[in-house]
């Protein structure tokens, strides 16, 4: 057996996880990180920057997300351990890789659960304001963290139900606004969408793609299934399947609501983009004004539990990258302790990081703008190892067995390491120092390791 592949089976009592999750259930967590609705609160910003043509961004988004699905997917099969990228590229690019793809997606999965949480905590301030944010916020960690540690497979049972729910609100919307369009007709063209709406001049390829950049960000979470490849049941292609299966009904969900709520949306792109201070509520607006304030309520409410779930989903995967970090002494081995077969150690220490971050930001004014700016880079970052990984297994030391397939093993993955070095090129100033800073900090825990004797090399 290989050294990769032994880490996880050869971990001392108490390190092991319980098989007990199945197909659904990992579409369940997938989606629930992702959330349906997930365009909500960014579609003001997309329908500004892409001059109108929102739905086609979450076309080309989802498209360019592809490719980093497919390249999870090559590797889930023949690396099949909970930790995900960092496993991925421990193997396939060495020891030393393998830890700073790790470090950089502990970046994401410690602040998107946090920004999960306070959009939690905004939207239940705005329902019952004589409560603070930052207690609803703080609340929220308290009873996620509670069920992921009572185990993954009760975690997901709940987390159905909101997923149903949530569901169950977007068709509300759905059919809500079909009935509108149909009986009142459409505020924009019924292209426009798809071309744009014509305010800020002729259709500009170049909008799109900076708008993607922002739009993708509705995607960071569907990876976090691949963290839960030792507690899936039915082996590691079912992890495979869920992956690309998420993904590609993600992009379906996004690109049908934002289509029905652009045609909605009262407002045009241009005015959008000369008043930022309306796009955040732009999505709100347009169910507002064209459906009722009926249908506004139910989905802020919707996306005030979705939320918090979402961050469970979240916190889930933080705790795997956790314990699979510890278990290799690449992060203190106390977080590779288990408890009936839940990391319960890592997934403390991974509630009280986020609700740190989480209640800093709730009582701060501008504590959601940072917390946002920065949650893509180390998720891109580690995606373009991941990519590096496909060509390093399977091409460079070719340790897939068999031949070669160079579309699969090479080309896709390096097209989807383009993308997201595209995407982190076009990220904000703040976001590429954080992201920076942090990369150093982790170089920085890797130099002090090789010092003390652990595998940097390949």
């Amino acid at each position: 057996m290989s050294e990769t592949g032994s880490t996880a089976h050869d971990a001392g009592e108490g390190q092991g996880l319980r098989r007990s999750l199945g197909f659904r259930d990992l579409v369940v967590y997938g989606l629930l990180f992702i959330a349906p609705m997930a365009p909500v609160g960014v579609f003001g910003t997309l329908d500004a920057r892409s001059h109108g043509a929102v739905a086609l961004v979450y076309v080309v988004a989802t498209v360019a997300m592809a490719f980093t699905a497919f390249s999870y997917a090559q590797m889930v099969r023949v690396v099949p351990q909970a930790g995900s990228v960092f496993a991925y590229a421990r193997a396939g690019l060495g020891h030393g890789a393998g830890f700073v793809a790790g470090w950089m997606a502990l970046l994401d999965y410690v602040l998107i659960p946090a920004v999960a949480y306070l959009f939690s905590g905004i939207a239940m301030e705005a329902l019952v304001p004589e409560v603070s944010r930052w207690v609803w916020t703080a609340l929220a960690v308290v009873v996620t963290t509670l069920l992921n540690l009572w185990g993954v497979r009760t975690a997901a049972r709940v987390g159905f139900l909101v997923l149903a729910m949530e569901i169950v609100v977007l068709v509300v919307f759905v059919v809500a606004a079909i009935v509108v369009l149909a009986r009142d007709g459409a505020h924009r063209d019924w292209l426009s969408p798809l071309t744009g709406d014509g305010t800020q001049g002729a259709f500009a390829l170049s909008a799109v793609v900076g708008a993607v950049s922002v739009a993708v960000l509705s995607y960071l979470g569907f990876d976090a299934i691949a963290t839960f490849a030792e507690e899936v049941t039915g082996g590691s292609a079912k992890v495979a399947r869920a992956l690309l299966f998420c993904l590609a009904l993600a992009g379906v969900l996004f690109v049908a609501q934002t289509y029905l709520v652009a045609l909605l949306e009262p407002v045009t792109s241009a005015e959008l983009a000369a008043r930022p201070e309306r796009q955040g509520a732009a999505f709100y607006d347009a169910v507002d004004s064209s459906v009722g304030t009926w249908l506004h309520d139910l989905v802020a409410v919707s996306k005030a539990i979705g939320a918090a779930f979402a961050a469970l989903a979240g916190q889930a995967a933080a705790g795997r990258l956790l314990f699979a970090m510890g278990r290799d002494r690449r992060l203190p081995g106390g977080l590779s302790r288990t408890g009936s077969g839940v990391p319960r150690v890592a997934l403390l220490v991974s509630a009280v990081i986020t609700m740190a971050a989480a209640v800093w930001a709730a009582q701060r004014p501008d504590g959601l703008d940072h917390l946002v700016s920065v949650v893509d880079v180390g998720a891109l970052t580690a995606f373009t190892l991941l990519h590096a990984s496909v060509v390093g297994w399977f091409a460079v030391r070719r340790a897939g067995g068999g031949r070669v397939s160079w579309w699969r093993h090479v080309l896709i993955p390096v097209v989807g390491a383009a993308i997201t070095l595209a995407v982190i090129v076009e990220a904000s100033g703040t976001a590429q120092v954080v992201g920076a800073v942090w990369l150093v900090v982790g170089l920085v825990v890797l130099g002090v390791q090789a010092r003390r004797g652990r595998p940097v090399g390949v």
